[in-house]
């Protein structure tokens, strides 16, 4: 059986305005985040959650798609497959942390159909590199991110 650290499973690209302002290895523009694009993290060679992070000139928006690893037996392999999509809510970032909030109701529903959202943030470690951590998990480890245009 997975531990609950292991099987993570929530949600991405909901309703983040998908056009991606930052290319890799280009300086970006004055005022821009370089938060922007689709960050990817993985697990054992699994996908784990998926980042969209834009900036359409209002402030910054973005999506997460977090997926569920499983096996039938310990004898068997994992699989990822995705939870629901779910906006970032309450995004701020201050050039080098990226903080948000995801909604954690339809995690496991019905169970957690009253839970409050859960806090997220993304540490810049270089160019196209993050760390991203639960804050809401007490000892949650951190998965690294690599960040793409597309």
């Amino acid at each position: 059986m997975m531990t609950r650290k292991t099987a993570w499973a929530l949600a991405l690209l909901a309703s983040a305005p998908f056009a991606l302002a930052q290319r890799s290895g280009e300086v970006p523009p004055a005022g821009k985040a370089v938060v922007t694009g689709v960050w990817r993290g993985e697990l054992n060679n699994l996908p784990i959650i998926t980042l969209v992070v834009s900036d359409e000139g209002n402030g910054l928006a973005g999506g997460a798609l977090f997926y569920m690893l499983r096996r039938e037996t310990v004898n068997d392999p994992f699989t990822a497959s995705p939870g629901l999509p779910e906006p970032m809510l309450n995004l701020t970032f201050d050039g080098n942390v990226l903080r948000f909030l995801i909604s954690h109701r339809r995690a496991h529903p019905p169970r957690t159909l009253a839970d409050p959202p859960s806090r997220f943030h993304l540490t810049l470690t270089g160019p196209d590199k993050a760390e991203f951590v639960n804050d809401s998990e007490n000892h949650s480890p951190a998965v690294t991110m690599l960040r793409s245009d597309y």
